[in-house]
């Protein structure tokens, strides 16, 4: 598709012009950096006052061009999502400060959640982070984080208590990972406050190893999305944690103190004027223990603050993990890995930093995946209310370009993002997208201002030719439900053959939308075991070849009928998805190929494999196992 004139100039006089620096001798101050980086048209230059709520951003929803023609506008979605948590027993209220008031703008960040085989059976089981309220907690009453134990016939047991994972605190995020290559995942979970580490023991129970594994901090922080990842190729899972504000509530001034509104209406103040966090990365120093190389690495080299989310991934086809971080409020970060130990942030040269017309949004979420299936992994970002979220195609060049308006997402700037994920909803080989929706503030629920506290989800189907589909609406009650929704996880928990997801709700109980399909198509799942490389596999590439029979509109003319996924820690806001990675494959019969690039630089390459199963490869190319799933005996 051709790009948009707007596109064009903006392309030029931000990325072109910041790039075209960056191969002279020319050096900048970071004053000078973010003179040049903010346009006159769109960015504020000056620091907000103390106290400050964020603006009503003003994104005006707009329709995607007419493109090529799509093989699939018109027909029937064939999937539908239903909330099924009561009866798998997911009915615990999960808990986040105030229900119709917030004093701070801790209470209304919510909380992630993750499809977590904690017991390897291969049947997901489902944790949930759990938070805090201003007031506190009688003793023997507060609110810790959950575990749900898969059962197998589509309902869940609470295993909390016995499974060492009942903490308590200002839960944010979770990433799953094998810190240890012992062969069990094991669990990290962020909060304002002290972080959790969580030894996965390898027979039911976890150890909390937080101060062992010398991830003790020293002072308070609010850390944020987290992620493992093996940044510098050694075999062993480091530990990224973003961090969001240095918040003191005992200097933080009150809403009616500090005047700070939205749209009229009394709410909790910052992030703008209060004081960024700084992001943290911590080396895995192979014997258990990880090293603090955070500032030496180039963590805190970075513009943007206020950290949310972030996605680790081989952003620029290097066989090095990048990190991209949706921060709230200002410009996005993308760390660039520069292979010796350390990262570059180049978000405004690669494109992926502001909004189309050059200005700062409230990131939430992130999700990769290669949308258009062209080999290269692409970016989606959940934004506040009244803006649009963000879609950056991967140009192959280390740059981006926003297809947002392009692509469809433009339509939509209402409702409030935050949990999201690219995700094959209809097993045609086509990553669509899913969003997890809910207001920030409770206090707009009564007025006539803005959308409800709780909203319904986006659900997005691809078209195959760079476009994608609104059908929210014929997504099934799951969809068109209103939620007060924050993070959640995709995975096929009743191992049917389809994709799934678990939300974590803000003061309700959680959903569980189960994804019920007419459709019989193909599909085949891969999980990975390391050996030179990490045990859990995060950071591998699979390519699965397939002749899907779905022409692959936006490729070139004989390019094969290629997929292409990587394993990551953590996916969304705050979230861990299935390690289990699932490629849809429409109609195909057989897998023609399938090719590993693990983190060590060894390849793997499997042919002809049947569809419709589970493997589960070795590094070195050996297959543990080859079954074909039985999908829960009965559904709930």
């Amino acid at each position: 598709m051709v790009r948009s004139t707007e596109n064009a100039v903006l392309s030029f006089t931000r990325r072109g012009f910041l790039k075209s620096l960056s191969r002279t001798a020319v050096v900048l101050s970071l004053e000078d950096v973010l003179k040049l980086a903010r346009p006159a048209f769109g960015q504020q230059a000056t620091q907000a006052p103390k106290g400050s709520a964020r603006q009503a951003y003003k994104a005006p929803p707009r329709a995607a061009p007419k493109g090529a023609p799509s093989p699939v506008t018109g027909t029937p979605l064939g999937v539908q999502f239903v909330d099924v948590a009561k009866e798998a027993g997911l009915n615990v209220e999960m808990i986040f400060g105030g229900e119709h008031r917030n004093k701070y703008l801790l209470e209304t960040t919510g909380c992630g959640a993750a499809f977590f085989d904690y017991d390897q059976d291969d049947w997901l089981d489902i944790f949930l982070v759990n938070g805090w309220r201003l007031e506190g907690f009688p003793k023997g009453h507060e609110p810790v984080c959950r575990l749900f134990k898969n059962n197998r016939d589509g309902t869940f047991t609470d295993v909390t208590m016995k499974s060492g994972l009942a903490r308590s605190g200002w839960g944010q995020a979770c990433c799953v990972g094998d810190y240890n290559n012992d062969g069990w995942n094991d669990l990290f979970v962020s909060y304002y406050g002290q972080n959790a580490l969580f030894r996965n023991n390898g027979n039911g129970t976890f150890t909390e190893v937080t101060k062992e594994a010398g991830l003790l901090q020293d002072r308070l922080r609010w850390n944020s999305g987290c992620s493992f990842l093996d940044y510098n190729k050694d075999g062993h899972l480091d530990l990224f944690v973003g961090n969001y504000i240095d918040l003191d509530l005992k200097t933080t001034p009150l809403p009616e103190d500090a005047n700070c509104t939205y749209k009229g209406i009394v709410v909790a103040c910052g992030p703008p004027g209060l004081e960024g966090g700084k992001n943290l990365l911590y080396r895995n120093k192979g014997d258990g223990t990880f090293e603090d190389v955070s500032e030496k690495a180039g963590m805190w080299g970075t513009l943007g603050t206020y950290a949310l989310s972030c996605g680790a991934a081989d952003l620029d086809n290097t066989g090095w993990p990048n990190i991209y971080v949706a921060n709230d409020s200002t410009s996005a970060t993308y760390y660039v890995n520069q292979k010796d130990g350390t990262f570059k942030d180049q978000a405004i040269e690669a494109g992926v930093a502001y909004s189309p017309d050059g200005k700062p949004q409230a990131g939430m979420g992130v999700s990769i995946g290669d949308y258009n299936r062209d080999g290269m992994l692409d970016i989606v970002k959940t934004n506040f209310a009244g803006d649009t979220d963000s879609l950056f195609m991967n140009l192959g060049d280390g740059s981006f370009d926003d297809r947002t308006y392009q692509a469809g997402l433009g339509i939509n700037t209402r409702l409030l993002g935050w949990g999201v994920s690219f995700i094959d909803i209809d097993n045609d080989g086509w990553l669509d997208i899913l969003v997890a929706n809910g207001h920030v503030y409770p206090e707009v629920d009564g007025t006539q201002v803005d959308a409800a506290y709780a909203e319904r989800k986006y659900l997005y189907r691809n078209l195959r030719n760079g476009q994608f589909e609104d059908l929210s609406l014929s997504g099934g009650s799951g969809i068109t439900t209103d939620a007060k929704a924050r993070g959640f996880a995709v995975g096929d928990y009743d191992n049917d053959g389809d994709l799934d997801a678990v939300v974590n709700c803000v003061n309700a109980v959680p959903q569980l939308l189960r994804c019920d399909s007419t459709l019989n198509r193909s599909w085949v799942k891969i999980r990975l075991v390391g050996t030179k490389s990490n045990k859990t596999g995060i950071g591998a590439r699979i390519k699965v070849v397939a002749d899907t029979g779905s022409p692959v509109l936006t490729a070139k003319p004989g390019t094969p009928f290629a997929q292409i996924e990587e394993v990551r820690s953590c996916n969304g806001y705050y979230s861990a998805s299935d390690l289990r990675i699932h490629f849809g494959l429409n109609d195909a019969k057989k897998v023609d190929l399938v090719e590993i690039r693990w983190p060590s630089g060894a390849v793997d390459t499997l042919k002809d494999l049947d569809v419709k199963r589970l493997y589960v490869i070795e590094e070195g190319g050996k297959i543990l196992k080859n079954e074909a799933l039985v999908p829960a005996r009965k559904k709930a």
